[in-house]
C-alpha cells in the first residue's frame, strides 16, 4: 500500500510552482477550486510524482481564510520543532541519482545537504515554504538484528545513539 497524496498550504503558490514542477520536474495535472471548512476558499493543486496517475503531492492556496495572516508554511516552525524534523523524503534508485538532484538543486540555487547514514544515504534542501525535502537512496538491508534494536528503542528513556553517518557533506549553492 502507498499514500495517494500528500497536502500542504503554500504561502506562495507560483514559487512552489516553479519548485516542485520547474526544479523537481513534478507535472501540474490537476486542480480542485472549492469552499474551505471554517471559511474562506482553495486552489488544491496536485502534481503528478512520475509517471503514472498514483502518487501526488498537492498544495493549498488559500483565500479568505479566518487568521491567515497568521499561518505558518514551514512544518517545523509551524510545530514548534527542530528544523527538518517534519520533512519530505522522495525515492532515489542510486547513489548518481542522488548527485544528479545536488547539481540540479545547486544549479538551480539551493543550498543541499548530503547525508551518508549508512543504511540509506540522502540529500537535502528546502522548498519555498522552507520544509525540508530529500532524496533518499536505501543502500543497505535490515537485519533481524535491526529489528530487534528498534523494537528495544520503543521503551528506551536514555540516549543511546547510533553509529554516525559514514558522510555529511554540504554542497553550496552554485547561482550567484
Amino acid at each position: 500500500m502507498s499514500y495517494h497524496h500528500l497536502a500542504l498550504a503554500a504561502k506562495d503558490m507560483k514559487a512552489m510552482h516553479d519548485f516542485y514542477e520547474g526544479v523537481l520536474g513534478f507535472e501540474l495535472v490537476k486542480v480542485e477550486i472549492a469552499p474551505i471548512m471554517g471559511g474562506g476558499w482553495g486552489k488544491h493543486f496536485f502534481y503528478r510524482m512520475g509517471g503514472d496517475d498514483t502518487k501526488f503531492i498537492a498544495f493549498w492556496e488559500l483565500h479568505d481564510v479566518p487568521g491567515q495572516e497568521d499561518h505558518k508554511f514551514d512544518l517545523n516552525e509551524a510545530t514548534n520543532l527542530p528544523p527538518g524534523t517534519n520533512h519530505l523524503s522522495f525515492h532515489a534508485e542510486s547513489a548518481e541519482e542522488l548527485m544528479m538532484w545536488k547539481d540540479k538543486w545547486n544549479s538551480a540555487g539551493f543550498d543541499v545537504l548530503e547525508i551518508d547514514h549508512n543504511w540509506c544515504h540522502s540529500v537535502y534542501t528546502s522548498d519555498p515554504n522552507g520544509n525540508m525535502v530529500e532524496f533518499c537512496a536505501t543502500t543497505g538491508t535490515f537485519t533481524d538484528e535491526d529489528r530487534t534494536r528498534a523494537l528495544d528503542a520503543l521503551s528506551e528513556t536514555e540516549f543511546k545513539p547510533s553509529p554516525p553517518p559514514a558522510k555529511i557533506q554540504p554542497w553550496p549553492s552554485k547561482a550567484a
